[in-house]
């Protein structure tokens, strides 16, 4: 990476744990969840790390985490979650060559961003506690390049209510009065 770009622009291999489990519905064989990332993990793709009874943990691919000074915001929000995290984004494998039928395609610090992924409802979005390392250096670049704005309130404009706004509707339309009133206020002719 470049002197210029490293102020603005970090990057860093990271790799997602992703665990199978059994499903509990028949239409449901298999459960695949992210549970934790592998900050500069190698290059891999669906390696088996854990086998305990029928539950598989996965080393299920390596992504580049990228973090640009302008999504610190977004960063803040998810270290700043009840359980610090990154987000772990799957995709359909459309080569089918994953056990799952997903693919790892980002892992990002930015709560943002993954909301935008989980809007479409084709994506697996999980939250995974972060580890401390991971956090210190997406903490470091927070540091270098948050600037706090401070809290501005707005003004009203002046707005006259007791104003009277006389010939509302189509000026073309001739009325007898007012096209905004109820129709019980107006006066039907008597009958002798």
């Amino acid at each position: 990476m470049s002197r210029r770009t490293e102020s603005w622009k970090r990057e860093l291999q990271i790799g997602a744990v992703v665990q199978r489990s059994p499903g509990v519905t028949r239409w449901a064989r298999d459960i695949w969840k992210p549970v934790a990332v592998i900050p500069g993990a190698p290059d891999t793709f669906w390696k088996e790390m854990v086998r305990n009874g029928e539950v598989v943990e996965y080393h299920a691919g390596t992504v580049t985490m990228e973090l640009f000074r302008a999504d610190v915001e977004g960063y803040l929000v998810s270290l700043n979650m009840e359980v610090p995290s990154v987000w772990v984004i799957m995709d359909r494998d459309q080569a089918g060559q994953s056990p799952s039928g997903w693919i790892v395609s980002a892992i990002t610090a930015n709560a943002h961003e993954a909301l935008d992924s989980l809007d479409s409802g084709e994506s697996i979005v999980e939250p995974v506690p972060i580890p401390e390392s991971l956090a210190a250096w997406i903490k470091e670049f927070i540091d270098m390049h948050y600037i706090a704005e401070p809290f501005k309130k707005r003004r009203r404009d002046n707005v006259h209510v007791d104003a009277v706004e006389d010939g509302k509707g189509d000026a073309r339309i001739r009325q007898q009065a007012d096209v905004f009133r109820s129709p019980s206020s107006i006066k039907k002719p008597r009958v002798h």
